[in-house]
């Protein structure tokens, strides 16, 4: 005989279930009303001060994106400038660039500026005039908004443009710091320095600083060739590997000796 089909809810419970449902759905409309509620009147009460604060931002932001557009409009020009003034160089106008290059120093600022400078000393070492180079180097080793790669350049620059006139602790003073193994411009540095030792009479601390140059595979070999010669002469040892001395010697004078002469011939009888 078939079973009858039973509920596991009862009327009571499926009654119960309904009123719970329909407080929840009370509920969250209460909880609806009372927020808008609290939203008007947040609203009526700062409703002006915040309308004035998103304007406010609205305007600042605004300005701001007008200010980069500005500002990336100016860095294009100014590197157009500076590649015509380049160009100028590359024909050998330097009048023409240099007059180029003072419109850029003039109007423009930060690594345009300092790199206008230093292509402007450039020319008037070109011409010979140190003294004016210097001065422009100067200005920029003690520019802060210059890049401090371009500020040590600089300095390397302007020393090296008045050494013959600068005494020999003025040097050493300037160049110091940069002359230390692991620094991008220690060969040129440290010459300079070792040079101004010389001057001084202190050979050691001159043939130490030589040796120092031409042990550093990061050195220009010219420059590595030259410090090595000099810490010879002063008594220093600064060669490493006898061996490539030796080839880089062999390659350049020629790879091996010279051809023997023929005999002359007898004279005659």
């Amino acid at each position: 005989m078939a079973l009858k089909p039973t509920s596991s809810s009862t009327p009571t419970d499926k009654k119960a279930q309904l009123q719970a449902a329909q407080d929840e759905v009370l509920l969250r409309e209460i909880d609806d009303a009372v927020r808008q509620d609290q939203y008007a009147d947040i609203a009526r009460k700062h409703g002006k001060t915040i309308l004035g604060i998103v304007a406010a931002f609205l305007l600042a932001f605004g300005a701001y994106l007008f200010w980069d557009s500005r500002q990336e409009a100016a860095i294009e020009a100014d590197s157009e400038a500076l590649v015509a003034a380049l160009d100028q160089l590359d024909a050998g106008n330097l009048d023409s660039a240099s007059a180029q290059l003072d419109v850029l120093i003039a109007e423009s600022d930060g690594g345009v500026k300092s790199n206008a400078q230093m292509l402007k000393a450039g020319i008037a070492m070109e011409q010979g005039r140190n003294a004016d180079a210097a001065k422009l180097f100067a200005a920029v080793a003690a520019d802060a908004d210059a890049d401090p790669a371009i500020r040590d350049l600089a300095t390397v620059r302007e020393v090296a443009a008045t050494f013959d006139q600068r005494k020999p602790a003025d040097v050493i003073a300037r160049l110091q710091k940069l002359a230390t193994p692991g620094n991008a411009y220690f060969g040129s540095a440290g010459e300079m320095v070792a040079m101004a030792y010389l001057k001084q009479g202190k050979r050691a601390e001159a043939g130490a600083l030589f040796a120092q140059i031409a042990k550093d595979e990061d050195v220009p070999e010219t420059l590595r060739s030259r410090a090595r010669q000099m810490a010879g002469l002063l008594g220093v040892d600064a060669i490493e590997d006898v061996d490539e001395i030796i080839g880089q010697l062999k390659e350049s004078q020629g790879t091996g000796p010279a051809p023997m002469p023929a005999p002359a011939p007898a004279p005659a009888q």
